[in-house]
């Protein structure tokens, strides 16, 4: 996906949000702005992005990563902690691949002849 990312071109497509939906636009926009006040948050700004940029490696959303690597270090977070993030996603998404192949072996006894 990464070679489709053009963070200013893909900007301009915003155009069509303002066009056709500018009501859901601007309450998205006040909603995002709400959750990533600086101020007035039981967690910090930095933990907040750093939370953000974490579940965009689990989405694999190279916008969420983009934008909210740089807001986590513009709050103040380190290399080490970015790190620590990327790992805390890795850690998670591995762990739902574990947890839902255990989900594979229970469904999976569906199709298993039964003894009468």
């Amino acid at each position: 996906m990464s070679e489709y990312f053009d963070r200013t071109a893909d900007k301009t497509y915003t155009k069509v949000y303002k066009a056709e939906t500018p009501d859901i636009l601007a309450a998205f926009a006040a909603f995002d702005q709400a959750v990533f006040a600086p101020e007035g948050r039981a967690i910090p700004l930095k933990y907040r992005e750093l939370i953000a940029l974490a579940v965009g490696i689990t989405t694999q959303c190279v916008y969420c990563i983009d934008g909210h690597s740089q807001n986590a270090v513009k709050a103040g977070a380190t290399e080490a902690e970015l790190a620590e993030a990327a790992w805390v996603a890795t850690a998670i998404r591995a762990g739902g691949g574990y947890a839902h192949g255990r989900l594979a072996f229970k469904l999976g006894e569906d199709a298993r002849p039964h003894e009468h």
